[in-house]
């Protein structure tokens, strides 16, 4: 059995708990309280951070390494395209996360001119969705897991306007019917 070491507010567990979903992968939760980390938990990661995933003996921290484990040890249905050169840039595309994350936690921080940085990080991704339907190809997949934890968490928890991108907004519509994403947005609400 899969043991998910998880915390509701992390949008890096989100990642993990939006693909188990998307693979119907049967699991157990064991929720840690973030802002009062249990001493076990540096046993299992020894950052202490969540998410962390347990299965018998082998314990795997860092949400980007879980999802590819569990793409590879649950392959059905595949979250990464099959052609190696698309995959190559789905993987680019999660590799280059950073972009987004360090503006939208510089606006969580109320740094100046954070607001600019994401801005222009979500115009980035507006124009990547101009010409793809999801950030991982043409189907939904690793990239876009990786990615919608925060854009949600921008748009109902920092009050971020998605209107002006268009492409944006409409991936976003087209994963909220997505029972996995649907589970997400009603765990941002109740946040």
């Amino acid at each position: 059995m899969i043991t998910l070491y998880d915390a509701d507010r992390c949008p890096y567990c989100a990642r993990v708990r939006i693909v188990l979903a998307e693979k119907g992968v049967e699991h157990e939760t064991v929720v840690v309280d973030l802002d009062d980390r249990p001493a076990w938990i540096y046993e299992k990661n020894r950052t202490g951070r969540v998410p962390v995933l347990e299965e018998d003996t082998f314990l795997l921290p860092e949400s980007a390494v879980i999802n590819e484990y569990l793409d590879e040890r649950y392959p059905e249905p595949a979250m990464l395209p099959d052609d190696p050169g698309k995959r190559s840039l789905a993987r680019l595309v999660i590799f280059r996360f950073d972009d987004l994350s360090k503006p939208y936690y510089a606006l969580r921080r109320g740094e100046d001119g954070a607001r600019l940085k994401l801005d222009a990080q979500l115009a980035r991704l507006d124009e990547l969705l101009e010409r793809q339907a999801f950030l991982t190809g043409r189907e939904f997949g690793l990239g876009d897991a990786a990615y919608v934890p925060w854009i949600l968490r921008a748009r109902d928890r920092m009050d971020v306007e998605l209107d002006q991108y268009a492409s944006l907004s409409e991936w976003l519509d087209r994963l909220s019917e997505r029972p996995s994403i649907a589970a997400e947005i009603d765990v941002v609400a109740a946040m």
